[in-house]
Order: structure tokens, then C-alpha cells, then sequence
């Protein structure tokens, strides 16, 4: 290779070669093509096209001209890129469902919200719109700035004199190098009230222009589901929005209902979503969808979904938004281009730099026209001289050989500058009329106000707010309309689970050795009184359903354990059964510890302060907290009654806190009290003392005492009675309370104490697993200081361990009217004798 040939070749490093390259073609693309400049809202390709139409004369009021004509001006002069990138750009200018005010008039098919693509360029004409006409004007009075185009062959705007917020008002979406832009469109009326708003007051804050400008709207309407993903992009510049779309659910006179879908969320294609909820109802993912069909017209948007008779036409609508893009999430990244650079921006910053804008408009615009009335005030001036001067202008002029002597000499004579002078010479006769030398004299002092009027505009800026104030104000009476995208405040972000499930009655049962599971309330039908009753449950010869409780799906399900502890779940998580099932380990559903079981279950439909949790542990302690505190509980549960060490908890009532409370103990004491001598605290405290415990002695029992309901006391050694409520006076709590069974070898020590009626079974175990089954209303009605009757006979050292209430197996079982109150039907308590331990 020659000298001459080496001279050419470069050593360069590859990886910096690469570097530096692409770092160019980034900043090509960030600056050049994607991202919108924050002064106008517009990207290189949009100015390219509104400045082409402007140049060519298609504006509004002009006839529509082709599509092709103007692609091929922008190609061929400012956008060295393919046809199609322009005449797409174009046609999305066009469409009413992609651009809130379309900066496009097309004529033609420019496409469908269905994805329909618009027909060649050859085919359709176009012409700029009237608002479009907004970000043109004033153009020609050196407003902006241009720069060469790409081959130097011609001039081009860098930036629109923008007379409106476009970036605001339509938005803008451009993906860059290494980071992209999505600015949602506004209501144009809400944007420039916010313009006028900082105008007014520089320091307003963010919530305060949230009151003027909610939010985005649009142009296909729908729903933003909360505020907080706008407060959070406004404030930041980035944030996410929930958009749904507007739905109506129609009841036709057979009974069955409609769905009415009436808006789609932006940027939605319609035939592809009615195709995807086909395909879902085909796949059998989506159940009760009998019918779709789209009667979308000129009129508006219409899908029709027909709902089946016995599905729940808002379970199936939350499914909808779930599976479909009836519900979509627009991430907002409002980054734009300021003076060149790329910067994430909150809604006040782009405000202020759109106002700061049309700041630099309005003054050249006013320096443009002094400049313009001072120049023709100057040749006004000259023309007043040689009309007052007349007879010697004429003689000067009629004795030049030459224009030139003829201009020099009026120049000389009458101090008058070349401009003034050649004004002279152009001046035609019919000026030299009396009313014609008038008219000069009128132009020259209109000319003079209006020179110090823009001077005073230019020396102060509050003038030029003023100006931008008036000619905001201007657009928005011309062009403003009405908001089309409801925002609704407070509602829930996203779909949960409990919005697909339909509500319903359920029962749900839990077993002495803890198996949980839950059945439709139908499953225990009425049955005429006297029948035979209906099997509940298929369980093992040693258990059996010690709590039943009726509740809905979507109530809460509190557990209470030993360990004072709570956990939660919905009706609709506890898993269904067959009839005959067993059911679910209770400890596959709840993270309960080793030696934690549930003693109590309380269903609740609404945390309201004014029902309350009465605790009672086995050291006598109560407690008594507002149910409100136990609205929020992790799936690891949660303390509900902070126990002293070796204390547990005995037992948990719901209560509308007027009720009275019973508590007793194994060596045969027990308390009444009004729940209100337990004063409301805290979910974490320890409570108070419910009832004094002489030495040994424990609290093997609490009960709300209704009126007309029996006392019922079991002791381990089999025995038991029944006494009336009335023999227990209310007294304070802390007290020992009154002799409930009279305490000897022969009955042993109390390990139950219950509120009951006639009305259920009473089931005892033994401590080696005996189970015995027998009617309340067979147990004798006995006095407080009584031993009891013999319930059970029992070998030597074996004791009664478990007893619990429960229904009749022969027992009509009522149907739960829609909506109760649902509360628990029994409860068990296990209470283990001093043998056992």
C-alpha cells in the first residue's frame, strides 16, 4: 500500500468508535424524532407537517387537498424519511380517537377505533384544522427561530409559536433511546385555566392547580379509577393511572340483564377486544356471557354483552375488567425536551415553560411590529415634508435628468433619508388630493399610539401576561368543550378477588379436631319438624362439628386462638365441601403455631365501632375492644390480648355493648356483670380483672346471658345441671361472684360453663375419647348450690375433657334470610382437668 493510500487510514479504537457513534444516533433520536419539545408539544415530524401545509396554503378555510401532495412536500423538503412514517404521523393527527383536538381536517377514510387502517394516501385529502391554525399563527412575525434543513436547501421552524398548551392538551407518545415518553391529553378548557392560574400567581402548588386541571381526559372518554396515580405523575412526572371503560347494565323487561359497554379506555382497539371476550367465554374462563355483538354506529360506541338470567351482571362486569383491556393502566412519563435536553417534568414545570414561551412570542411579536410601524412612520414623516413642502418637491423633481439626481436632491434639500426620499419619488398623484393628505395625517398619529403602546408592552412584563391572558382566554371561548373522561375519587385501584365471586349465603362448620369447611346455606333445607334431619357432615366415630356458624362469602371470618391471637379469613377462601365431606385441617388455612387451636370463630360483615370483642382468659382477666380495631390483620395473624405468661384465652363473643357477661370457674364460682364495668381499650392491651380466682382455682367459661336463658355447669366427673338465669344477680365486675355448683369428690371440679336453651344438643367427651350425645332439655333445672345429675357414667379415672353445644341432629334447620346479621350459633371451649396435665 502506498504512502499516499496509508495517509487515509484512521486508528481507532473499536469500542470508543462505538461508543461515540451510537452515543450520536441516540442523541439524533432523542432530539430529532421522538421526543415532543416542551414549547409547543410537538416532535420534528408534527411541526414538519403543520409547517408544510402552512407553506403550501391548506389551511382551514382552503378546499382539501391529497394526502399524497403533502407527504411529498414533507419528505422532499424537511423529513428525509420514509412516506409511510408521515402519512401515519398524519393520519393519527386525523383521528378523533387518538388526538383530543385533532390538528388534521382529514377527508376520507383515516381509520376506525377497530384498527381499520386509513386508505392509501392517494386516496384521501386533507387540510390543516382550525385549532391547528392556533400553533401556526403569528408564525410570520418573527416569533420563532428557524434552522436549515437537512440539506441546507431550505429553512424550517425549530419550535411553533404554539398559541395554545398543545403537549398538555394532546399529549404525546415517543419512545427514544434509553428512555421513552407517555403524556396523557387534557381538556383544553382545564389547561389554559391553569396557564391563566400560574400567570396570576407563580407560587400556586400543585394541589391547588389539581382543583383547576383534575386530570387528563381522553378523547375516548372512559373512567379514571382514583386520584392517586395523578397526584403522584403531577407531582413527579411519572405515575400510573387505572382507565376502565363506561359501562351501563341494563334490565330487560324477561328478567335478564345487559351490559352496555358505551367507552373504551385510550388506545383500545374495539374488535379485538370484543374478540378476546369471545375467546374467554369460548374457553370457558368467563361464565354467563350468553351473547355479543357490537351495534357500534354514527351515533356512538355500543357492545353489547347479554348476561344469562341466573349470573350476577356485576361479578361478570369485574371479570371483564379483570381479563379484558375493558380495564387498562396508562403509565404517565411526562419527559419532554427543554431547550434541547431531555427532563422528566411535574405539571406546574410545564406549565410554567409553555408560559415562558409565549412570553418570547409575544415580545417578538411586539419588536416585529414596532419595528413595522416605526418603518412606516418613518416613510409617513417623509411623505408629510413634501406634501407641506409640495410646489419645491414638484420643481426638484421636474428639473432632475435622473431618478437618482431627483432623490439625492430631496434628500439634501429637505433632510429626508434615501427611504423617505424614493417613498416620495413612488408616490403616486391622486396622494396629492386635500382628502387623500388627510388620510396620510390619520395613518402617521394611529402610527405614533400604537409605537408607544408596543414600547410600553415591551418595558413591562405584566403587559405581556396580560396579552397572553386576553388571547388564551380567546381559545378557549373558540374551541373549548366538554370534559369527556369521569374521574371517580376513591375508587378501588385495582379488581380484587372478592369483586368476582358472587355474594352468597354459606354455612360454614369446624370440628372438635379441627377439620373446617363450608357449604351453601341450601345444603340444609327446611325440613317439616319431626323429620329425621339431614347428615351435616361425614366424621370419624371420635369427631364431630363442635362450632357451626351462617355467614356470607364475603364477610370476614375472625379466629380466635389460645395463644391470644386472631387470623382472618374471607367466607369465600374457607374451601367448599361435599355434604358428607370431612373438610380442610383448620391448620392448612391459618398460620397457626404448634399447641394454638381456634376456640372461638366470630363472622363479621363490617368493622363498625359500636359492636365490640369481650375477652376472657383463664387467669380471669377480660377485656373488651372495639371490633373496628380488628379490620386489618396479616395472614400471619395478629395479637388480639396480650397474656400474662401461662395465661391462654378462653373465650371471644361478639357483643352490641349492652350485654351481660357470665364467666366461671372449675371450682364452681361465677360472676354476672354488665360488659360496660369493662371499659373499651386497645387491641393489644391485657385487659382487667373480669372475676377474683382463689388459689388453684381457673375460669373455665364465658357467656353472654340473655334473659330466659339457663345456666348450664358440667364438671368432670360427669355430673351437670341446668339453673335459671334470674338466681345470678348482676353485680360489679372483679368480684368473686356467686356459688354456681356445689363442689365435692363426687362431681369434681367444673370444666364447662354455658348459656343454653332447650333448643340444642349437648356433647361430651372423655379424656380417653368416649363421645356421649344428649338433649339439653333432658338435663335437670337445679338450684345454684346443687352438685348436679349424673350426665355420664365414667370408668375409674376417667374424666370429662371436651363439652360443647350443638344443633339437633333431628333439628329443622331454617333457611338464613338474605343479608342477617350473622352471628355464631355455639362455640366449644376445651377445658383440660388437672389429670390431664
Amino acid at each position: 500500500m502506498s504512502e499516499n493510500q496509508n495517509s487515509h487510514v484512521i486508528d481507532r479504537n473499536i469500542s470508543t468508535e462505538m461508543r461515540e457513534s451510537f452515543l450520536g444516533y441516540a442523541m439524533s433520536v432523542i432530539v430529532s424524532r421522538a421526543l415532543p419539545d416542551v414549547r409547543d408539544g410537538l416532535k420534528p415530524v408534527h411541526r414538519r407537517i403543520l409547517y408544510a401545509m402552512n407553506d403550501l396554503g391548506m389551511t382551514s378555510d382552503k378546499p382539501f387537498k391529497k394526502s399524497a401532495r403533502i407527504v411529498g412536500e414533507v419528505i422532499g423538503k424537511y423529513h428525509p424519511h420514509g412516506d409511510s412514517a408521515v402519512y401515519e404521523t398524519m393520519v393519527r393527527m386525523a383521528q378523533d380517537f387518538n388526538f383530543r383536538y385533532m390538528l388534521v381536517d382529514g377527508h376520507g377514510n383515516f381509520g376506525s377505533v377497530d384498527g381499520d387502517s386509513a386508505a392509501a394516501m392517494r386516496y384521501t385529502e386533507a387540510r390543516m384544522s382550525k385549532i391547528s391554525m392556533e400553533l401556526i399563527r403569528d408564525i410570520n412575525k418573527d416569533t420563532i427561530d428557524y434552522q436549515d434543513n437537512y440539506d441546507g436547501s431550505e429553512r424550517e421552524p425549530i419550535v411553533l409559536p404554539a398559541r395554545f398548551p398543545n403537549l398538555l392538551v394532546n399529549g404525546a407518545t415517543g419512545i427514544a433511546v434509553g428512555m421513552a415518553t407517555n403524556i396523557p391529553p387534557h381538556q383544553l378548557g382545564e389547561v389554559i385555566d391553569g396557564v391563566l392560574a400560574l400567570s396570576k400567581e407563580p407560587d400556586i402548588s400543585i394541589p391547588e392547580l389539581m382543583e383547576i386541571i383534575p386530570g387528563p381526559d381522553f378523547p375516548t372518554g372512559g373512567q379514571i379509577i382514583g386520584r392517586s396515580g395523578i397526584r403522584k405523575a403531577y407531582e413527579t412526572g411519572r405515575g400510573s393511572i387505572t382507565i376502565r371503560a363506561k359501562v351501563e347494565i341494563e334490565e330487560k323487561p324477561s328478567g335478564k340483564q345487559v351490559i352496555i359497554v358505551k367507552e373504551l379506555p385510550y388506545q383500545v382497539n374495539k374488535a379485538k377486544l370484543v374478540e378476546k371476550i369471545a375467546e374467554l367465554v369460548r374457553d370457558k374462563k368467563i361464565d354467563g356471557i350468553t351473547d355479543l355483538r357490537d351495534e357500534s354506529d354514527r351515533n356512538g360506541m355500543r357492545v353489547v354483552i347479554e348476561v344469562r338470567k341466573d349470573a350476577n351482571a356485576n361479578v361478570l362486569l369485574n371479570n371483564l375488567f379483570k381479563q379484558t383491556a375493558l380495564q387498562t393502566s396508562f403509565g404517565i412519563n411526562m419527559l419532554s425536551l427543554v431547550d434541547g435536553h431531555p427532563k422528566v417534568l411535574n405539571v406546574k414545570q410545564m406549565l410554567y415553560y409553555y408560559l415562558e414561551h409565549q412570553k418570547v412570542v409575544i415580545k417578538r411579536r411586539t419588536a416585529f411590529e414596532l419595528r413595522k410601524a416605526e418603518a412606516r412612520a418613518h416613510i409617513l414623516e417623509g411623505l408629510r415634508i413634501a406634501l407641506d413642502h409640495l410646489d419645491a418637491v414638484i420643481a426638484l423633481i421636474r428639473s432632475s435628468q435622473t431618478t437618482e439626481i431627483a432623490r439625492n436632491g430631496l434628500m439634501e434639500q429637505f433632510s429626508l433619508s434615501e427611504k423617505q426620499a424614493q417613498a416620495i419619488l413612488d408616490m403616486r398623484l391622486q396622494r396629492l388630493t386635500g382628502l387623500e393628505r388627510e388620510k396620510i395625517e390619520e395613518e402617521y398619529q394611529s402610527l405614533v399610539k400604537l409605537i408607544e403602546e408596543l414600547k410600553a408592552i415591551l418595558a413591562d412584563e405584566e403587559k405581556v401576561l396580560m396579552i397572553i391572558r386576553e388571547e388564551l382566554t380567546e381559545i378557549k371561548e373558540r374551541f373549548n368543550d366538554e370534559r369527556r373522561t369521569e374521574i371517580l375519587a376513591g375508587g378501588i385501584e385495582n379488581i380484587e378477588d372478592e369483586d368476582l365471586i358472587p355474594v352468597e349465603n354459606i354455612v360454614i362448620t369446624l370440628t372438635h379436631n379441627g377439620y373446617i369447611k363450608r357449604l351453601p346455606v341450601s345444603t340444609y333445607r327446611s325440613q317439616k319438624r319431626g323429620g329425621r334431619g339431614i347428615q351435616g357432615m361425614g366424621t370419624n366415630e371420635d369427631d364431630f362439628v363442635a362450632q357451626l356458624l351462617t355467614t356470607s362469602t364475603h364477610d370476614t371470618i375472625l379466629f380466635f386462638t389460645n395463644k391470644g391471637k386472631v387470623y382472618r379469613a374471607k367466607g369465600y377462601e374457607i374451601p367448599e365441601y361435599s355434604r358428607t365431606a370431612k373438610g380442610l385441617p383448620i391448620i392448612n388455612l391459618l398460620s397457626v403455631e404448634k399447641g394454638e387451636w381456634v376456640n372461638a370463630i366470630i363472622p363479621v360483615s363490617e368493622f363498625v365501632d359500636d359492636w365490640f370483642l369481650f375477652f376472657t382468659t383463664k387467669e380471669g382477666v377480660s377485656k373488651r375492644s372495639p371490633l373496628s380495631q380488628f379490620a386489618n390483620i396479616r395472614n400471619n395473624g395478629l395479637i388480639a390480648v396480650s397474656l400474662r405468661e401461662a395465661d391462654e384465652l378462653i373465650s371471644v363473643k361478639l357483643t352490641d355493648g349492652s350485654k351481660n357477661i357470665i364467666i366461671g370457674t372449675k371450682k364452681g364460682m361465677l360472676i354476672r356483670f354488665h360488659e360496660t364495668d369493662v371499659r373499651s381499650m386497645g387491641r393489644t392491651a391485657t385487659g382487667v380483672k373480669g372475676i377474683s380466682l382463689d388459689e388453684d382455682d381457673e375460669v373455665v367459661g364465658m357467656e353472654i346471658l340473655e334473659e330466659g336463658v339457663d345456666v348450664l355447669i358440667v364438671t368432670s366427673n360427669g355430673y351437670g345441671k341446668r339453673t335459671p338465669s334470674e338466681e345470678y344477680r348482676v353485680q360489679s365486675r372483679g368480684g368473686k361472684g356467686l356459688k354456681t355448683c356445689n363442689i365435692t369428690e363426687k362431681n369434681g371440679p367444673v370444666v364447662s360453663v354455658k348459656a343454653a336453651t332447650g333448643e340444642k344438643d349437648l356433647m361430651l367427651i372423655t379424656a380417653s375419647g368416649v363421645l356421649i350425645r344428649m338433649d339439653v332439655a333432658t338435663i335437670s333445672t337445679m338450684g345454684r348450690n346443687t352438685q348436679g345429675v349424673k350426665l355420664i357414667k365414667l370408668d375409674e379415672n376417667v374424666v370429662v375433657s371436651t363439652v360443647a353445644l350443638v344443633e339437633k341432629e333431628d333439628q329443622e334447620t331454617e333457611e338464613v334470610e338474605e343479608g342477617e346479621l350473622t352471628e355464631t350459633l355455639e362455640t366449644s371451649e376445651t377445658s383440660e382437668t388437672p389429670e390431664e396435665e
